[in-house]
């Protein structure tokens, strides 16, 4: 379908919040900016019923509402009507709230200390298909990635450091043989690590824990172990 701004028709939103006046207030602020309000909610429900009714451009939603959350209403949406986009617009500024949005498939995510230029500048963002988060938003969300983990390190907490070497070296395909030459171990010691291996990971052979390995990103052949 195309977006409204293209045609020059307004953009339709539902605003949905269980406090009537900043509701009134919102209404005020959108029409002013040629928004067109096509129906207001004050909980999750009628939010997606409303959503579903009437099929507007987009639905600026706040997050905590008795009968029901913004957070499931927002994943019900954007499952039944993909071409919606939900803005959330709320006091939450967590990382939990602002991840669980994400999840549920928001657009955007501003919070409702945000001036009436940057609501609508995310307001036609969202509407035509484009992502968007507050500057305070934006920097959590960068902060989060930046600082992420490798998952690499996070997988197999149940592995010492030296058979997670071992089950890199395994998920390229390395032989014991050649296992203990590159960490500079006995074979024998090479087989008790594998035997650990096999046991803590439930596999039963070499063939299925270099499955579960390649699975979780290990046994890329230009990644090198380091002999300790």
């Amino acid at each position: 379908m195309t977006e409204p701004e293209r045609t020059g028709e307004p953009i339709r939103v539902l605003i949905t919040d269980d406090h009537p006046i900043y509701r009134q207030g919102l209404r005020s602020l959108l029409q002013a900016l040629g928004v067109e309000v096509v129906a207001e909610a004050e909980n999750g429900p009628d939010a997606v019923r409303l959503a579903a009714e009437l099929q507007p451009d987009v639905v600026v939603m706040d997050l905590q509402m008795p009968g029901g959350n913004g957070i499931e209403a927002t994943r019900t949406i954007t499952r039944t009507s993909p071409r919606i986009g939900v803005l959330v617009l709320t006091m939450f500024r967590d990382d939990d709230s602002v991840f669980a949005a994400m999840r549920a498939g928001a657009r955007g995510y501003l919070l409702k200390e945000s001036g009436a230029e940057e609501i609508a500048r995310a307001v036609r963002a969202v509407a035509a298909g484009e992502a968007i988060y507050g500057p305070e938003i934006a920097r959590r969300v960068l902060a989060y990635f930046t600082e992420m983990p490798d998952p690499r390190q996070a997988a197999f907490p149940q592995l010492t450091e030296r058979e997670r070497e071992v089950l890199e070296l395994i998920a390229q395909g390395r032989s014991n043989a050649e296992i203990a030459a590159t960490l500079f171990l006995s074979q024998k010691t090479v087989r008790n690590h594998v035997s650990n291996i096999f046991m803590k990971l439930h596999v039963a052979d070499r063939a299925q824990a270099i499955v579960v390995a390649r699975e979780a990103g290990l046994g890329d052949p230009n990644r090198h172990t380091t002999p300790r």
